[in-house]
């Protein structure tokens, strides 16, 4: 559902569905360590089960979207 441009940006995309009670995964992280200081692009993704797919992607969106709050 999320093709992430880090492995930091993968996890938090992750952290962010599961807080919304989505079991999600992190697949191609180990790749970047492989690759060195080379960026990973389309390698690292976060998955979810099918049944999830849609609202995940909308939980997606609304974060991407979300404007930064000033403290």
């Amino acid at each position: 559902v999320y093709t992430a441009t880090s492995i930091t940006d993968a996890h938090l995309i992750k952290g962010l569905l599961e807080s919304e009670g989505i079991t999600a995964m992190v697949w191609g992280g180990y790749l970047q360590g492989g690759m060195g200081e080379l960026h990973v692009m389309g390698l690292i993704t976060v998955r979810v089960p099918e049944h999830f797919a849609v609202q995940a992607r909308a939980i997606i969106a609304d974060y991407e979207s979300a404007e930064p709050q000033e403290l």
